[in-house]
């Protein structure tokens, strides 16, 4: 399986035409979306492109493909609009042996984190800065955001398939990667 992942949208409408155009130029099978989708919270700045509703229109054509969490910045409101669900606090799925846990980061973060084995994924948003490391032999992942990064980082989404993740920037050039250790 290969995963495109994104963060922080905060309703920009460039932020999603750029994931329409990773979406054709990388073939995923499945988009997981780790929150802040259409309002840009009353902490960051308003997007130059803030258009929630062409967001709607466009990030519901992938209802079908895309495995959400809800930000802190997502309501049920904005449930109301999605035709996908948006309501959960995390999500786990497996990559073989590999267990990748997903949240937004405003409730499971680095300072609480959730219980994970040796080499599985904490994978989140939320601090808009794209990470791939390793911390405690746990992968931390973060696609940065995609409309509001911070630190000075460009706008980003990330790969994540069974070897690893990458982070790529809005021109799809390769901005940070990391490879999984294989136990099997």
């Amino acid at each position: 399986m290969k995963f495109l992942v994104i963060s922080d949208i905060h309703g920009s409408v460039g932020a999603v035409n750029i994931i329409e155009e990773a979406i054709k130029e990388h073939r995923f099978d499945k988009i997981i979306c780790l929150g802040d989708i259409l309002y840009h919270g009353p902490r960051n700045n308003l997007p130059c492109d803030y258009n929630p509703k062409k967001v709607i229109e466009i990030i519901n054509k992938y209802k079908y493909d895309i495995i959400a969490v809800r930000g802190n910045c997502d309501s049920e409101v904005d449930q109301m609009v999605l035709d996908f669900p948006i309501l959960s606090t995390h999500n786990i799925l497996y990559l073989k042996n590999t267990k990748v846990f997903s949240t937004h980061g405003h409730v499971y973060n680095l300072d609480n984190m959730p219980c994970l084995n040796k080499n599985d994924v904490f994978m989140f948003g939320h601090i808009h800065i794209p990470l791939a490391q390793i911390n405690n032999d746990i992968y931390i992942l973060n696609p940065g955001s995609s409309s509001l990064p911070k630190e000075n980082h460009p706008k980003t989404y990330g790969i994540l398939d069974e070897f690893g993740f990458e982070i790529y920037t809005f021109d799809h050039k390769i901005y940070k990667t990391i490879k999984f250790k294989k136990d099997y």
